[in-house]
């Protein structure tokens, strides 16, 4: 199988957790173009394999600097990609975040939960972090529900650098 190939960082009851390469182009494309990730995360105007190698290659920088950064989720079963989980170190934030994101046909069966809450702990005991915040669009209910349910509770409303008004949770 690929995966095992490339650099697992997690491994849960069904998922694996990876770092992304340039590979993962096309599933990049599908992924940031999906309705809920345009309602809030936004458009990132990725559309072609090479914005989305770029795209990638950022988060690659991350791995190298931060030593985290948003992997790749994927099926245990048959390394089937399928959202993107992991941390985030924001200019904007004075905590590291937990992001993630799934392809509509993976939502709403615990698939988020499981990476999500793996990561929590990978980033408490593996890579020692004190604290992990989330943010989130004061629209997203489900991206809310998570937060909460990853034992992350309402702080505040903050303006991120680039002007978007999320809710953050810690």
């Amino acid at each position: 199988m690929i995966t095992r190939l490339l650099k697992t960082i997690l491994d849960t009851e069904r998922l694996i957790l990876r770092e992304f390469n340039t590979d993962d182009a096309n599933f990049i494309i599908e992924l940031v173009n999906t309705p809920k990730w345009l309602a809030f995360i936004g458009d990132k105007q990725i559309r072609t394999k090479a914005h989305a190698e770029t795209y990638i290659k950022d988060l690659q920088a991350s791995y190298k600097t931060n030593g985290f950064g948003l992997w790749l989720v994927a099926l245990k079963t048959d390394d089937t990609p399928i959202g993107m989980c992991g941390l985030v170190n924001r200019d904007s934030l004075d905590d590291i975040d937990i992001g993630f994101a799934l392809l509509p046909d993976y939502e709403g069966q615990g698939i988020a939960y499981e990476a999500a809450n793996a990561t929590m702990e990978y980033a408490k005991t593996t890579l020692e972090l004190n604290k992990i915040v989330g943010i989130t669009n004061t629209e997203n209910l489900d991206s809310i529900k998570l937060l909460n349910k990853l034992g992350l509770s309402y702080e505040k409303t903050i303006t991120l650098s680039h002007g978007d008004t999320v809710l953050l949770f810690s």
